[in-house]
């Protein structure tokens, strides 16, 4: 279950603070993720010759299992990535409006800050530009950085670590799925879920939700802006 503990104590050691992208620093109800969802199964469709129905059952399929569809498309059919992550983070990027109460929260955090995301490095720069905060992150992690292995691997957290010099025991990981916290609470850092209002409603599949009692999940929040806020000293 989440701890009770005084939020400022409990992150007082805190010097790097690590976000997930999607659905985690935007809401989901903004729906990039659905287009993002939208271009893999037409990718898939095409790619392996089956019915948008078939490639969005794979797709899901390939997802829970593998961590990302890509991963699975590569392992049971040898795909090769470079054209698949192009075409699938190719999405509309306007809905998404400057949250400046946001950014100053992030940027008034003590040390270092990351994005940490299974999507690319296109898509974070994207999508942090149009949230109006850019320049607040000291280095991004991407689904290359990881050489392909996405969360929940845990050897994708200790190549993040090796590779930005962070102590987990130091470090705060924010996530919308309870399952890529386990990683990172058995390496040490504090976790905290990012789950907005009606999140059960907006996710398509009921795995995605599992895990919030969970004890590898030491904060849940529903307003990550308000959250960050409370941990000003």
């Amino acid at each position: 279950m989440p701890q009770n503990l005084p939020l400022p104590a409990a992150f007082a050691n805190v010097q790097a603070w690590i976000f997930d992208l999607d659905n985690t620093l935007y809401p989901p109800h903004l729906s990039l993720w659905s287009e993002i969802d939208g271009r893999i199964k037409a990718y898939v469709s095409s790619f392996l010759k089956i019915t948008p129905d078939e490639a969005f059952t794979l797709q899901k399929d390939y997802y829970r299992r593998y961590g990302t569809s890509l991963r699975g498309l590569m392992i049971e059919h040898g795909m090769s990535p470079d054209d698949f992550l192009a075409y699938v983070h190719d999405i509309d990027h306007s809905p998404l409006q400057a949250n400046p109460e946001l950014g100053a929260a992030i940027a008034a955090l003590p040390g270092r800050k990351f994005v940490f995301t299974s999507g690319t490095r296109s898509h974070v720069a994207a999508v942090t530009r149009r949230l109006g905060f850019e320049n607040q992150f000291d280095g991004v992690f991407d689904i290359v950085d990881a050489g392909l292995l996405p969360k929940p691997h845990h050897a994708t957290y200790e190549k993040f670590l090796a590779d930005h010099g962070v102590d987990p025991k130091q470090a705060a990981m924010f996530e919308d799925l309870a399952r890529n916290l386990e990683a990172p609470h058995a390496l040490g850092m504090k976790t905290v879920l990012v789950v907005p209002e009606n999140t059960r409603e907006l996710f398509r599949e009921t795995w995605e939700f599992e895990g919030r009692d969970d004890d590898h999940v030491d904060f849940v929040t529903d307003d990550l802006t308000a959250f960050l806020i409370r941990l000003r000293l």
